[in-house]
């Protein structure tokens, strides 16, 4: 594909009178089979473009975009962004494209998922049909195999390519009544794929639902599984912008080398880490490394683009894949650590609840089991959490091993002591 891409990239530099500008190319190479209500419903497949081109006269920018590369198609892009940036007003915030830099080498596509067919999708759809008509119920999802691309070029000498894999299976498995539950997991590599961890996990989900028992709002002990894990912690990337912090809107305001969040608590970046992607430039062509942005509980990086970098003469960076640390603990170990708490599956209808103090709030769902002792004793209630995420981190007790939830994803099971929930629910 860098053949057909630096041609169109070419015809760009050729055609755009613009004092500078920015093209991106991003191609995706699909191949997906929906299944609903334990039959499968439709497959899918072909090639999609997302051309776009930023430009600028002075400090006066516009943007864009098509998703074709024909000629005619790019003249055009290139005249709507153009007229855009002479009609526009001044960008106080616009620094030139970024010049010509060493980009880090990726390992980001698997041969597996590229070799992989109908066959394999097919092989997952069947394995969770037929749990589903043991369970006596309903499974529907959509398993998708997809092989990226995206290029970069500037007119002041940036030039990026890369390419990654992604397989996955989203489903949710229903009785048509009033149970429902969904697992949703991707991985760079197929082999890594486990569908029988997927039912394992899922059957758990399904089960959680019979009938709960009522339990009321307050502190819990909480066993965080992955998916929750990752669904709570995607908001702390919400707060983690330099210039955010910088203008005192949130917590992280002078908090850099500093011990905001727990010692038990570490976020990072890594280009090499085995099984997951990293993208090896971002959309504004800064490249990747190697960045620790939590270490033991000390905050030590926050993404800073290149625009607020040049102010503050600072290096700017950006989030290539996320890893949270965990541990060795098993499910079985952090139930015998405490006396009792609660299993949770996931969380959802998650909102900012104040930027300020890092505080969000949301509800549980998939079902939550009740543990004590050691064992599991039954299900409960959903419940609705208010939580300070830096807080949460200070109380961990337990990390198990890290699962990848997405190709660029990794996180583990937490246990964490004294877990807010603000309110209880009617299911």
């Amino acid at each position: 594909m860098m053949k057909e891409f630096q041609k169109a990239a070419k015809f760009i530099e050729k055609n755009c009178t613009a004092d500078d500008y920015s093209f991106f190319i991003y191609r995706s190479d699909e191949q997906q089979t929906r299944y609903a209500q334990n039959m499968i419903t439709q497959n899918m497949s072909g090639v999609k473009y997302a051309v776009r081109l930023s430009v600028a006269y002075g400090n006066k920018t516009g943007m864009a975009r098509i998703n074709s590369l024909k000629e005619e198609d790019l003249l055009n892009m290139i005249e709507t962004a153009q007229n855009i940036a002479k009609l526009n007003k001044p960008d106080p915030e616009y620094v030139p494209s970024a010049k010509k830099t060493k980009i880090p080498k990726a390992d980001n596509v698997s041969e597996n998922t590229a070799k992989a067919g109908m066959k394999d999708m097919v092989a997952v759809i069947k394995a969770v049909v037929d749990n589903a008509e043991k369970k006596k119920a309903f499974i529907s999802g959509l398993v998708t195999k997809k092989i990226t691309d995206f290029y970069m070029k500037t007119k002041n000498g940036f030039e990026g390519f890369d390419s990654s894999s992604d397989f996955g299976n989203s489903m949710t498995m229903a009785d048509n009544k009033t149970k429902e539950t969904k697992v949703s997991r991707s991985v760079k590599d197929i082999k890594d794929y486990k569908v029988k961890d997927e039912i394992k996990l899922i059957n758990s989900q399904f089960d959680a639902l019979t009938k709960p028992k009522k339990i009321e709002a307050g502190q819990y002990n909480v066993i965080l599984r992955p998916q929750a894990v990752l669904n709570f912690f995607s908001f702390l990337l919400y707060f983690f912008d330099r210039k955010t912090a910088d203008y005192g809107i949130s917590a992280m305001a002078g908090q850099i080398g500093k011990n905001m969040f727990g010692k038990k608590f570490s976020l990072l970046s890594k280009l090499d880490e085995a099984g997951l992607t990293a993208g090896p430039f971002s959309g504004d062509g800064v490249a990747a490394k190697n960045i620790d942005w939590i270490k033991d509980g000390v905050l030590k990086e926050l993404v800073t683009d290149r625009s607020y970098a040049a102010k503050i003469k600072a290096d700017p960076n950006f989030i290539s894949n996320v890893i949270i640390r965990g541990g060795k603990a098993t499910e079985e170990e952090m139930m015998k650590k405490v006396k009792n708490g609660l299993i949770i599956n996931n969380f959802w209808y998650i909102r900012n609840v104040s930027t300020r103090k890092n505080e969000i709030t949301g509800l549980t769902r998939d079902g939550i089991y009740y543990f004590e002792n050691g064992e599991i004793k039954h299900s409960v209630n959903n419940l609705r959490f208010n939580q300070v995420i830096h807080e949460a981190t200070k109380n961990i007790l337990l990390l198990g091993v890290e699962e990848n939830m997405s190709p660029n994803v990794k996180v583990p099971t937490m246990l964490i002591k004294d877990f807010n929930f603000a309110d209880t629910t009617t299911f």
